[in-house]
């Protein structure tokens, strides 16, 4: 059987507190294995790392990760082993799912969170050093997936004083440009998305600046900052508001704006892409901004736009 988005949810929290142990926002319950659900619960799979079941309109997943794995694979685990065979589908429920699991393995939410993050950035790390990130021109999914996407931006933002991120979500990307010297601002348009990153670098040590806004209209002066970077958000706009994304970025950047996309052959509604995007579109809108400009592929496609003229 296969359990849609569902509705009737509490907002989305990462800082929601537990219930007994449980993750549980109307729509989703989720817990490590071991603690069972209620009764009445109908089993639906068991993978590698989760147990899913159902209750009316709920669903209940019991998960195999502790505070020492979890990390941004995680999206990559409940896609293969979840959402791609098709047992759950739906942005919104991934999202709670995703949420839950990360907000499960410590009591407290800002240690469960903290080490999500020290977990990734540490794998990131080790991803590069090892370089074990093979080739990919999809959807990046999970560490090895980002791994070579942020190596890249990190290149392109050399000689870069001050960096804005457009379309941050956890800011991964803003915390390594910080970690490198680079003065960073990561803006997302989800206030909760923002309050965690910001929570989260003050517990790392890291000295970002964060700021909730929409990629298309941010309000911050012009040329503020010598690189702006839209990593994997243009596949989450439409055709009018992409475009207003990349003239916000133009107008925000004084050096080069850089857009990476995803090169997938279909638009992956788990992830809440709503449209694909190819090399061809991105020469389009190189020459539509009437500036030099250099489009690449490389674990996906890439714009580089000169803004110093």
């Amino acid at each position: 059987m296969t359990v849609g988005t569902l509705g009737g949810a509490d907002a989305l929290d990462p800082f929601r507190p537990l219930q007994d142990g449980r993750y549980a926002d109307g729509t989703v319950d989720i817990a490590p294995e071991g603690l069972r659900p209620a009764p009445g619960a109908r089993h639906i799979v068991r993978t590698p790392h989760f147990d899913l079941s159902g209750r009316g309109p709920e669903l209940i997943v019991r998960h195999a990760l502790n505070a020492d794995t979890v990390d941004e694979d995680l999206t990559g685990l409940l896609w293969s082993e979840l959402f791609e065979p098709g047992w759950v589908r739906g942005a919104d429920s991934f999202e709670r799912i995703m949420t839950g699991v990360v907000r499960t393995v410590a009591a407290d939410p800002l240690d469960a969170w903290t080490a999500f993050y020290r977990n990734t950035i540490r794998r990131l790390d080790e991803c590069l050093d090892d370089t074990v990130a093979t080739r990919g021109d999809g959807c990046a999914q999970g560490i090895e997936g980002y791994a070579p996407v942020y190596a890249r931006a990190r290149t392109l933002c050399e000689g870069s004083g001050s960096v804005i991120e457009l379309g941050c979500c956890f800011g991964f990307l803003s915390l390594l440009l910080a970690r490198d010297g680079v003065a960073a601002v990561a803006s997302d348009v989800s206030p909760g998305t923002v309050g965690l990153l910001s929570a989260v670098a003050g517990r790392l040590g890291l000295g970002i600046r964060t700021l909730v806004a929409d990629a298309t209209h941010v309000p911050a002066a012009s040329g503020c900052a010598d690189t702006v970077l839209m990593l994997h958000l243009l596949e989450h706009l439409d055709s009018e508001q992409g475009e207003r994304a990349i003239t916000e970025a133009i107008r925000l950047a004084r050096e080069r704006a850089v857009i990476a996309v995803p090169l997938e052959s279909d638009a992956n509604e788990t992830f809440g892409h709503v449209r694909t995007i190819d090399l061809a579109d991105l020469d389009r809108w190189g020459r539509w901004t009437g500036r030099p400009y250099e489009v690449a592929e490389d674990h996906g496609g890439w714009l580089t736009i000169d803004c110093t003229g």
